[in-house]
């Protein structure tokens, strides 16, 4: 069984996801994969939008957050932490999966740092993208 077979057995109809990419060829490529499995997924194109998205849903609107890290107007770090400092309880629970092309053990540790929870490397590895879903939405 190959992963993409293993990754369209998995059902995750009913989640939402905001995705946070700003490379039109890795958006769609996302949205593809997460739409395989049933997610909604609403995309932003940098952090500051992201964050005011955010801001106006209402607590548990999303399950999960892709936040690339380079990005222009405000990066993934940034956004993150903003979105940690906001106040609100459950935007300092969502999981915030950092998405990048930098998998450098530095990297993973600013994602962490800014308030991440996870790590997945661009392009996007199907297992790794399986795990993370798995791991994060309940």
């Amino acid at each position: 069984v190959s992963a993409l077979e293993s990754f369209q057995e998995k059902d995750y109809s009913g989640r939402r996801v905001l995705l946070v990419e700003d490379n039109e060829l890795n958006t769609e490529v996302a949205m593809e994969l997460l739409g395989v499995v049933g997610i909604q997924v609403e995309n932003e194109v940098n952090g500051r939008l992201a964050v005011n998205r955010l801001m106006e849903v209402e607590p548990g609107y999303y399950d999960l957050v892709f936040m690339d890290i380079q990005m222009p107007v405000m990066d993934g770090y940034t956004a993150a932490a903003e979105i940690r400092a906001c106040g609100r309880a459950d935007l300092k629970e969502i999981p915030i999966i950092a998405m990048t092309a930098d998998a450098f053990a530095d990297d993973i540790k600013k994602a962490h740092n800014a308030g991440m929870n996870g790590h997945i490397s661009k392009p996007v590895d199907i297992g790794k993208l399986e795990k993370a879903l798995q791991e994060w939405i309940r």
